[in-house]
């Protein structure tokens, strides 16, 4: 892990000292370097051979005060340090067209996204886990506020940055209260140590915001369609390809196993809101009529079922969230790099202004296709492996819920066979029929990955379940 973060940290540097007015240069460097990124990342997985954290790295900041910087993986982290250099891979070859300036600074703030990313994933101190998580704000903030799509893209950024920026100091609290009592902030050392009833509800609290809001939760979520919609394609990939797992990773990790007094009494309650989301958001995203925004209210709606999933704490439901975590950030990046296919040719992501593409971008509409029948979790796809795990795991804890949950998907079919048959169907605009193409061979290796992956982790889950069986169930070993 630490040759990962080191090999990132000497491409960032390195990628100063290329000139800015070398583009073909700086578009193959970091293509290169994401590549490079991904293929250990493959490594990484697949030399797990153990049920525990491998690959430990630490050192102390500051010697007797309990502090230092702890490094290590486990099968979930494993899988969310692959889902991330794979879409920032993806994220590189899609911009060589879409972004044109600035592509110097626009390289060296995906790597240090990606080096961020990393650290959190592998952090195995609560201290570290906070500083990445804070740290993130800053280049995203830069990539949606510079390389955005429109003219409120400067107030999408500010939106974005205070809204995660009030998280975070509700992480702080939790940790300086965790660190007072406990005199260290290593997770090892936590899942041996208990705090008291009145200090695990203040904790669980501080926790809840700051996670509730990254996810997002009812009513956090105001933030996260905005920034969609102004934030360029790279940027929504990375949002809701691996930004949004930073909360239910913070929950799985942290709130779970450290706080079971705080769980058992706040459980209905995450209960309650969670269902309300899932159903208000897969409703909301119906009136739509920005493609960004149905897609990212979608994104709202299965990382709240992924929620569900996480406070069911049993090892099905456990299980399933984090599939559908996987399977959410291939299945919606897909989504939004085709969603950037199109804008690249109309400039413009209004639905009104769209109508027969299927008939003059055949292989586009298949792709398509196929991810937005993986998007209200069609049999034979990805997310409805990850939500059938939920529900499996759910509907024993609360049928009520279950209920309502249930309905929310047929308003997601609702919304998801609406938009496709409003964009690929109908009467055709031949105007566009006689300037633009199909996919280009770019565009098109850009999909296939994210098309390929919804197809084989639907027909054949076992590729991810087996290596996260055991992770599940040390989960749902903390109940209350």
């Amino acid at each position: 892990m630490s040759n990962l973060l080191v090999f990132l940290l000497l491409c960032m540097l390195l990628c100063l000292i290329i000139p800015q007015e070398d583009i073909v240069l700086l578009r193959h460097f970091g293509l290169v370097v994401s590549g490079i990124a991904f293929l250990y990342s493959i490594h990484l997985l697949g030399s797990n051979t153990t049920y525990g954290f491998f690959n430990l790295l630490w050192f102390d900041i500051s010697a007797g005060d309990g502090l230092r910087m702890s490094f290590g993986v486990d099968a979930v982290s494993s899988f969310f340090i692959l889902l991330t250099n794979f879409l920032l891979m993806l994220c590189f070859l899609s911009s060589f067209s879409s972004i044109k300036s600035q592509f110097k600074a626009f390289v060296f703030v995906l790597l240090l996204i990606d080096f961020f990313l990393v650290g959190l994933f592998s952090s195995l101190d609560l201290f570290l886990f906070y500083v990445c998580f804070e740290s993130i704000l800053i280049p995203m903030f830069v990539l949606i506020g510079i390389w955005g799509s429109r003219q409120r893209r400067i107030h999408a950024a500010i939106q974005f940055f205070f809204y995660t920026l009030l998280g975070s100091f509700f992480m702080l609290a939790a940790v300086s209260l965790i660190y007072a009592h406990t005199g260290t902030t290593n997770i090892l050392l936590l899942n041996m140590c208990s705090l008291s009833p009145e200090r695990q509800l203040l904790v669980w609290v501080c926790f809840f915001m700051a996670f509730s809001i990254k996810i997002p939760m009812f009513p956090f979520h105001i933030w996260l369609p905005e920034a969609h919609v102004e934030a360029p394609t790279v940027g929504s990939v990375i949002l809701a390809g691996v930004l949004l797992k930073m909360g239910g990773y913070g929950f799985l990790r942290f709130v779970v196993p450290l706080l079971p007094i705080g769980n058992y009494f706040f459980t209905p309650f995450v209960f309650a809101i969670s269902t309300l989301a899932v159903l208000y958001t897969s409703l909301t995203a119906i009136r739509q009529i920005d493609l960004k925004k149905i897609i990212a209210y979608a994104s709202v709606s299965h990382m709240n079922f992924v929620v569900l999933g996480i406070f069911n704490y049993s090892t099905v439901g456990i299980l399933g969230s984090i599939f559908l975590m996987l399977s959410h950030g291939i299945v919606s990046s897909g989504l939004f790099f085709c969603v950037g296919v199109l804008y690249d040719r109309y400039h413009t992501r209004l639905l009104r202004y769209f109508g027969g593409i299927a008939y003059f971008m055949p292989i586009f509409a298949v792709c398509f296709f196929i991810l937005i029948l993986s998007n209200f979790s069609f049999p034979g796809t990805s997310n409805f492996v990850g939500e059938v795990l939920v529900l499996g795991g759910f509907i024993f804890q609360n049928m009520f819920c279950t209920f309502f949950v249930l309905i929310s998907i047929v308003f997601s079919v609702i919304y998801s066979v609406w938009l496709y048959n409003r964009l690929f169907f109908g009467s055709v605009n031949t105007h566009a029929l006689l300037r633009f193409s199909d996919l280009s061979e770019r565009e098109f290796w850009v999909l296939a990955p994210c098309v390929v992956l919804t197809i084989v982790l639907g027909i054949c889950p076992n590729i991810v379940l087996h290596k996260l069986e055991w992770a599940s169930l040390t989960f749902s070993f903390f109940r209350y």
